[in-house]
This record gives C-alpha cells, sequence and structure tokens, in this order.
C-alpha cells in the first residue's frame, strides 16, 4: 500500500521541511516490513483567485484529480474526528488488510476544502480543536504515520 500526503501550499526550506523529511523516511523505511511501498508528498499549488469559494474550489479539484484508483481517502480538518495513536494505527493496518493500494490524507489550504470533496472521504481526521498552520499538520501527520507503523511492526517507539 502507497501513503500519500497532498497537501496545498508548499513547506519551505527550514526546520519544518527537515523534520517533515526525517519523519517520511522513518515511516517510509518502517513501513516497508509492512508492505508499505511508498510515502509520498504531492505539493498543490494555492490558487491565487481573488474570493474564497474560487479559491477552494479550484485547490479542491486538483486534490481531486490526483487520487489514486481505489485509494482510501482522509481529510484533515478541524471537525474531523480525533483519535488516538493506537486506533490510527489499527485503521491503517485494516487499510492495508483490506488490500487497498493507496491511503490518501489531505490538507487543504487557508479556506478549506469543496463539501463535495469532503463527503468523499472515507474519514475526516482532526489533530484537536486548535487550528494548527498546515506547514505543523503535514509534520504531525507524518508522525503520527511513522508512529502508526512502529506500533504495528512491534517496535518501542510508542510507549501507552
Amino acid at each position: 500500500m502507497r501513503i500519500v500526503i497532498a497537501a496545498v501550499g508548499r513547506l519551505k526550506s527550514g526546520p519544518e521541511t527537515e523534520l517533515a523529511e526525517r519523519y517520511r523516511k522513518r515511516a517510509q523505511q518502517t513501513g516497508r516490513g509492512l508492505g508499505l511501498r511508498d510515502i509520498e508528498i504531492v505539493e498543490i499549488r494555492e490558487s491565487r483567485a481573488d474570493d474564497a469559494q474560487k479559491r477552494m474550489l479550484e485547490e479542491s479539484i486538483a486534490l481531486a484529480n490526483i487520487i489514486p484508483d481505489k485509494a482510501v481517502t482522509v481529510l484533515l480538518e478541524e471537525t474531523g474526528k480525533n483519535i488516538d495513536s493506537a486506533a490510527f494505527a489499527a485503521q491503517l493496518g485494516q487499510w492495508r488488510a483490506d488490500n487497498r493500494p493507496a491511503a490518501l490524507f489531505m490538507i487543504g489550504g487557508a479556506d478549506g476544502l469543496a463539501p463535495s470533496l469532503r463527503d468523499k472521504a472515507a474519514m475526516r481526521l482532526s489533530f484537536g480543536a486548535a487550528t494548527w498552520p498546515h506547514q505543523m499538520v503535514r509534520v504531525m501527520l507524518l508522525e503520527q504515520i511513522y508512529r502508526a507503523v512502529t506500533i504495528l511492526s512491534g517496535h518501542p517507539y510508542h510507549r501507552a
């Protein structure tokens, strides 16, 4: 199974990028033994439209166009489900057991995502009620993916 993180906007060089890449590499390396082929980041260009609704629609269309066939889609948003790391790992493991070819995690832009895209998501995930910068959401997601694969592999990184 592939894991794809599709995010509106780019991470610029700096500590967030370095930390995100560190967790991506760790997760990919640990995940190989579990049947995870790749952990890929796809950055979607932010819309330059003047209107927030139009920006949201353009960015949502760009995200919808990269969803792999039969992929599980997970939307990161503040009103999503707040689950613990063990439950996240179990869900990832279930998708793998179901032979899903990919899990696509979507991080929208500042204006959010179109309702049509939200409605198609298999899961809506939140990292709490606080509003987080998109750069931090990407780092936190990659850390949770790494934590999930360590839980699934029995590695001691996660201690609950």
